[in-house]
């Protein structure tokens, strides 16, 4: 027994001194980075409070999503499969200097073409993968995308409420994929990543935002088109861009949904 606690003691302390002489980059990035998501969301949060309590949504479902406000927002920031989850692969890349070297990188401003390259080809991705959730294993879509698939009628809250495999093999794979075919910097980096998590949680309201028909027409993902796969299962895949349902022939229109309302 003392010669495996000996041993122990020692692979500790092996560990502690080559942490603490590892070169770690400058944290400041994804600091930055990880409060511009939560300032988003923030943004996201005021605007779905703003637009329920004053301007009279039109309920997607015919039957009404009901719930306490702050009750959606404790559940929302208490989800640990989402934002634990995420909060660690954003941290253990960056630390552990897994990102392209551009990624380190202050140089230069917001690159319009890598945010809609990273926007694009996470979202073909995470198309592909949730579609062989639903399809390659019923086992594994059991203990992977099936929890989410609670929510036949979704709300706002409900976005990142799912399992540990559905996090990891549907946003950690295409995030970190898509970080090793876009090389571009921090900021850059960050408004994909603010735009792409309050996208996802846009998607999952339960009333129809005032811009859905125009991005319904150039192919975007909407609340509507995410509720017909919430309540079908079987279309709309895609989450930020409908392109690639539409490619495939598994897009389904919201308006011609029955157990929807019109007008969305």
């Amino acid at each position: 027994m003392p010669g495996v606690l000996s041993t122990l003691a020692n692979a500790a302390s092996g560990l502690v001194s080559s942490l603490t002489q590892r070169d770690w980059p400058d944290i400041t990035g994804v600091h930055i980075g990880v409060a511009c998501v939560a300032v988003g969301q923030v943004v996201v949060i005021s605007y779905h409070y703003i637009h329920r309590t004053y301007c009279k949504p039109i309920p997607i479902q015919k039957e009404e999503n009901k719930y306490e406000f702050m009750e959606g927002v404790l559940t929302h920031a208490k989800q640990p499969e989402g934002m634990a989850l995420l909060l660690a692969y954003l941290y253990g890349t960056w630390a552990f200097k897994l990102m392209p070297e551009s990624y380190y990188s202050f140089a230069g401003g917001v690159s319009l073409t890598h945010l809609a390259a990273q926007l694009l080809i996470t979202d073909a991705l995470q198309a592909f993968l949730h579609y062989v959730e639903h399809k390659a294993s019923p086992k594994f879509y059991q203990i992977s995308h099936k929890p989410h698939h609670r929510f036949l009628n979704p709300r706002l809250f409900d976005a990142f409420n799912g399992s540990f495999f559905d996090t990891v093999c549907m946003i950690l794979v295409p995030l970190y994929t898509t970080a090793n075919l876009v090389h571009c910097n921090v900021w850059s980096y960050m408004a994909f990543g603010a735009t792409y998590a309050g996208w996802l949680v846009l998607i999952h309201s339960e009333y129809a935002h005032p811009w859905d028909p125009l991005f319904r027409r150039i192919g975007f993902g909407t609340a509507g088109d995410h509720h017909v796969h919430h309540k079908l299962f079987i279309f709309n895949y895609g989450h930020l861009f409908m392109y690639w349902d539409r490619l495939f022939g598994t897009y389904r229109n919201p308006t011609t949904v029955k157990q929807f309302n019109e007008g969305i």
